[in-house]
């Protein structure tokens, strides 16, 4: 595990902070396949709804 090293010499095990960066805007393609995948996933949701209503109508 890194320390860091103060002044007077001692010692602190404090966590070292990561480099940060900036986040990078999504492009054309990146925000396409956001919509498909969301789109995906509104049927797969819809499509379970629609089976459970119907499994609970059977009866």
């Amino acid at each position: 595990m890194p320390y860091t090293k103060e002044d007077g010499g001692r010692l602190n095990n404090f966590a070292v902070e990561p480099k940060m960066y900036t986040a990078e805007p999504p492009s054309q393609a990146e925000k396409r396949n956001y919509v498909i995948l969301s789109m995906l996933g509104a049927l797969v949701i819809g499509g379970t709804i629609a089976i459970a209503v119907f499994a609970s109508n059977v009866s």
